[in-house]
């Protein structure tokens, strides 16, 4: 696993690429993808700059999680780069056509992937690529 099981080291890569990132510093490859989707969201600046590493974003709290958000586009630009599962690529350039821009499209591939990943995580389960792709189908054809 490319970030391992905690939070805050998971968190501080962030922090970390996006500092390199404004200050000009030379980054690693992983670095750029990072501070790629974190330029794509402004929102989420403060949150990054704050350093607070230990912050617990729940849905009840009303706050939605930056680095999950934050990692479901790394997760997505990794499918498209991989085509895994076999076909994302193809579907995500269907949905980007329909979309107002390429990080729209991601967006909307997002909710496609967190349903998938949150049934794999309460079934105890390995993700359903099959399940997922469909989902992105069934996307594709309600956007018009």
């Amino acid at each position: 696993m490319i970030f391992g099981n905690d939070k805050s080291e998971l968190r501080k890569m962030y922090s970390d690429a996006w500092s390199k990132a404004k200050t000009g510093s030379p980054l690693s490859p992983l670095d750029a993808q990072i501070a790629r989707v974190v330029e794509d969201h402004p929102e989420y600046h403060e949150n990054i700059e704050g350093h607070d590493l230990d912050t617990n974003f729940s849905p009840e709290g009303g706050k939605s999680n930056p680095y999950l958000h934050m990692g479901l586009h790394l997760a997505i630009r990794d499918q498209l780069t991989t085509d895994r599962p076999p076909g994302v690529r193809a579907l995500y350039t269907a949905i980007a056509g329909k979309s107002t821009n390429a990080h729209e499209a991601e967006h909307q591939m997002l909710e496609c992937l967190a349903e998938t990943l949150w049934e794999a995580q309460r079934n105890g389960q390995m993700p359903d690529e099959l399940q997922y792709l469909e989902r992105l189908k069934v996307l594709n054809g309600r956007m018009r």
